[in-house]
C-alpha cells in the first residue's frame, strides 16, 4: 500500500500552519523554517576526522531543523529520539525488529521476513501467556518505509544516514499527530498521545509507560556522547509535567505496576525416582535470604527460550525480558528457587533474569527498551528483598562464582563485555561512581563505555576482530605495558593455555564497577590483586580506566602465608542433620597469599539447599561459620572470615558495613 499523496493545503491554512512551525522555529534556537539539513559522516565513519568540533555538534543541529521542519517540539522529538536510541547509531546495523538509526525507525519488511528464527514484531503474548489483559492493542512500529515515504528520500538512506533518520522520524510524529486530529502545537504536553503510539508498543501500560520516561527525558534533560561521537544535550524543561500514569497490575504477578508483564509457567513434575524438575519450591525469604539478582542473555531468540523454560528436564529462570520492547515474562515464582546460575549455592540466594539477545550482537539484541524494563524490574525486586545495589549483588551470569574448581570452565560468560553495566546502574538510580582521591588504595572499573573499544576477536569468525563497539569490559596484562602478556586464569585454564581476545574469553578481564585493591602503580598504569597475582591495566590520568574510591577489604591473618578461597560458603560439618549428608568443601585452584587485600561488601553464614527429601522441597542447612564474599577475579569468590582480617581503606571509616548473616 502506498502512501497517499499530501491533500493540497489551502493558502489560509498553509499560513496558520507557518505561524505555528514559527513558533517551534522561535524556541529551537531561532532557526529558519526550510533548512538545510547537515549531512553526518556515514555511521562507520570516525567523527574525529575532519572539523572536530563541528561535526562533534552536527546530530544537534540536525534536531533542531527537523523539529522546525516538521513542526514539532525539538525537545518532544529529542526525548522520542533519546528513548528509542539514547541518540545512537549503531553503525547502521539493525536491532532485532528491525530497526534503524537513531529514531530507531523499523523496516518491517525486514523485521517480518529477516529475523532470527522467523520471528515476527513485537505483539501481544501468545494464548498460553496469562496475566495480560490490560489493554492490548493493535499497533505498527515506527515505519521506516512510511517516514521515507513522508520525506521523500530512498529507504535506503533512512537505515544509514543519521540526518535523514531524524527528519524521518520527525515527519512521522507530525503525522501522528494529524492522525489524532491535533494540532501542531508547539506545547510539549500537547503531543503525549503521538509518542505513545510512536514505537507502535502492543498494549496500552507499555505505551503510557513509554510516553512518561520520554516526557520525564524532557522534563530533567539529558547530556550524552554518542556512539559517532556526537555531542547531544538536550535542555532540561522542568516546567514540562507528564501526564499520570496509574496502570494496574494484574494478579499473581510479580512486577511493578508500570511494567508490561506476563506469566508462562514453569513446570514442577516428577522426572524421575524422587527428581522433580525444573525449580526447586521454597519459602524465600523466610527459609533462605534473597541476596543476588543475577543478569542473563539468552544467546537466542525468546521464542526458543520458552520452549526450554516449559520443559521439566530443561533449566529454568525466574523472567524473561523481550528485546523489541521490554515485556516482561515471569515463569517462577522469587519465592522459589530457579535452576539458572550453575550454581546450587548461588541459585538457592538469586532471582535470575533472562534478556533476550546474544552477547556478540549487542547492537541487534540489547535495546534501551530493554535496559529500561529490567532496571525497572530490578529495582521493584532489590526494594522488595532488601537486596543492595553494587556489582557484588547485582551481576551477571558471567561473574557467578564456580562451586568447585572442576566446573570453572565450564561457567558461562553472559550478558558479555558488551552490556553496559554503567547505563544499566544510571537506570537503577544507583551511579557507579567514585568516592575518593585519586591515590586511594581501591578502584572501581569504570571505562566510557561509548569510547572505551577494547580489541576483541570471534564475533563472527574465529580470530576475526569483532566490528568495534563500546565495553565495559577492562583487560589485565601481566606487567604495566601494552605488549605484556595477558593474565592466564589457571581454572579456566588448566592446562595453562594463554588468555585470549576472543569475546569469550574471561582469563583476562574485569567489568565496569567492580571494586578492587589496588596492588601497584606504575604511570599511566595501576595494578590490582586478581585471583592471587598482580594484573595491570592501563588508566590514564586524562580517560581514566577506574575510578578511585572506599570501603573494606580482607587480607589474610598475621602467620597466614596463604589461605582457601571457596566458590560456594558452605557450612560446618557439625550443622548437618544427621539424615543430611555432609557437603564436601571444595576451594578454587587459586591462592590467595599473604599482604594480598581484595574488595568485600557482604559477610555471610555458611548455608547448605537440601534436596535430597523424596518430595523433592527445599530444606536449608545453616551453620554457625561465616565468610566474607569478595571481588576475587571477573568472578565472585568467599573465605572464611576466621581466616582474615578485615581493613577500612582510607575514608571508609564510620560508612556502615551491611553484614549480612
Amino acid at each position: 500500500m502506498t502512501e497517499p499523496a499530501a491533500p493540497r493545503v489551502p493558502d489560509a491554512v498553509r499560513r496558520r500552519r507557518r505561524r505555528v512551525v514559527c513558533v517551534a522555529a522561535s524556541v529551537a534556537l531561532q532557526v529558519p523554517l526550510l533548512v538545510t539539513l547537515l549531512s553526518l559522516p556515514p555511521a562507520d565513519k570516525d567523527p574525529g576526522v575532519g572539523s572536530a568540533a563541528a561535526d562533534e555538534r552536527r546530530l544537534q543541529d540536525v534536531f533542531t531543523a527537523a523539529a522546525a521542519e516538521y513542526g514539532v517540539p525539538r525537545n518532544v522529538l529529542m526525548g522520542v529520539s533519546y528513548q528509542q536510541s539514547r541518540w545512537d547509531s549503531h553503525r547502521g546495523a539493525p536491532s532485532v525488529v528491525g530497526g534503524y538509526g537513531p529514531m530507531h525507525l523499523v523496516d518491517v519488511p525486514y523485521a517480518q521476513g529477516m529475523l532470527p528464527g522467523g520471528g515476527a514484531l513485537a505483539g501481544p503474548q501468545t494464548s498460553k501467556h496469562t496475566g495480560n489483559s490490560r489493554g492490548t492493542r493493535s499497533a505498527q512500529p515506527a515505519d521506516l518505509q512510511r517516514a521515507a515515504r513522508l520525506i521523500g528520500v530512498p529507504v535506503e538512506q533512512l537505515r544509514t544516514d543519521p540526518a535523514a533518520n531524524v527528519r524521518g522520524g520527525a515527519a512521522l510524529l507530525a503525522a501522528i499527530q494529524r492522525e489524532l486530529g491535533k494540532p501542531l502545537s508547539p506545547d510539549p504536553a500537547d503531543w503525549w498521545e503521538a509518542v505513545a503510539r510512536f514505537p507502535g508498543m502492543s498494549d496500552t501500560v507499555s505505551a503510557n509507560t513509554y510516553a512518561h520516561d520520554v516526557f520525564t527525558v524532557i522534563r530533567r534533560g539529558a547530556h550524552r556522547t554518542t556512539d559517532t561521537g556526537q555531542h547531544i544535550t538536550l535542555p532540561a524543561s522542568p516546567g514540562v509535567r507528564p501526564h499520570p500514569n496509574n496502570p494496574r497490575q494484574p494478579k499473581d504477578i510479580e512486577c511493578p505496576p508500570e511494567l508490561s508483564c506476563s506469566w508462562l509457567r514453569a513446570p514442577y513434575v516428577e522426572i524421575g525416582d524422587g527428581e522433580y524438575g525444573n525449580y526447586d519450591p521454597a519459602d524465600r525469604p523466610n527459609d533462605q535470604k534473597i541476596e543476588y539478582i543475577v543478569i542473563h542473555d539468552t544467546e537466542g531468540p525468546l521464542p526458543s527460550m520458552f520452549k526450554t523454560v516449559e520443559d521439566p528436564y530443561e533449566v529454568s529462570w525466574h523472567y524473561s525480558i523481550r528485546s523489541s520492547d521490554g515485556h516482561v515474562t515471569q515463569h517462577v515464582k522469587t519465592k522459589d528457587a530457579a535452576r539458572h546460575s550453575g550454581s546450587q549455592y548461588i541459585n538457592a540466594r538469586s532471582i535470575g533474569i533472562e534478556h533476550e539477545g546474544v552477547l556478540t550482537q549487542p547492537e541487534t539484541w540489547y535495546t534501551e527498551q530493554m535496559y529500561q524494563a529490567s532496571a525497572r524490574l530490578v529495582r521493584y525486586l532489590a526494594e522488595k528483598y532488601d537486596i543492595p545495589l553494587d556489582r557484588q549483588h547485582i551481576f551477571g551470569h558471567d561473574n557467578v562464582p564456580s562451586p568447585m574448581g572442576v566446573t570453572i570452565p565450564h561457567m558461562h560468560d553472559d550478558p558479555g563485555p558488551f552490556w553496559d553495566w554503567q547505563h544499566y546502574f544510571d537506570l537503577l538510580g544507583a551511579p557507579l561512581r567514585g568516592k575518593a582521591g585519586r591515590d586511594s588504595d581501591m578502584v572501581m572499573m569504570l571505562p566510557d563505555y561509548t569510547t572505551h573499544k577494547p580489541l576483541f576477536t570471534g564475533c563472527k569468525t574465529s580470530g576475526v576482530a569483532c566490528a568495534p563497539h563500546g565495553s565495559s569490559a577492562v583487560r589485565l596484562h601481566t606487567e604495566p605495558r601494552d605488549d605484556a602478556p595477558l593474565i592466564q586464569d589457571p581454572g579456566r585454564r588448566p592446562g595453562g593455555d594463554p588468555s585470549t581476545e576472543d569475546v569469550n574469553d574471561l582469563g583476562s578481564r574485569v567489568s565496569a564497577g567492580q571494586i578492587f585493591a589496588v596492588a601497584g602503580r606504575s604511570g599511566d598504569w595501576t595494578a590490582i590483586w586478581y585471583q592471587g597475582r598482580k594484573a595491570w591495566f592501563k588508566n590514564p590520568k586524562v580517560r581514566p580506566t577506574a575510578v578511585a574510591t572506599t570501603g573494606r577489604m580482607v587480607t589474610p591473618k598475621d602467620g597466614l602465608s596463604e589461605i582457601p578461597v571457596y566458590g560456594r560458603a558452605l557450612p560446618e560439618a557439625d550443622a548437618y542433620p544427621d539424615d543430611v549428608p555432609v557437603k564436601a568443601e571444595s576451594p578454587l585452584p587459586y591462592s590467595l597469599l599473604a599482604g594480598q587485600r581484595y574488595v568485600t561488601q557482604d559477610r555471610v553464614a555458611g548455608s547448605y539447599v537440601d534436596k535430597s527429601g523424596s518430595d523433592g522441597t527445599f530444606r536449608v542447612v545453616k551453620g554457625e561459620e561465616e565468610f566474607y564474599e569478595i571481588q576475587f577475579g571477573h568472578r565472585l569468590a568467599y573465605v572464611r572470615a576466621s581466616d582474615v582480617d578485615v581493613v577500612d581503606s582510607p575514608g571508609a571509616a564510620g560508612a556502615p558495613s551491611r553484614p549480612r548473616r
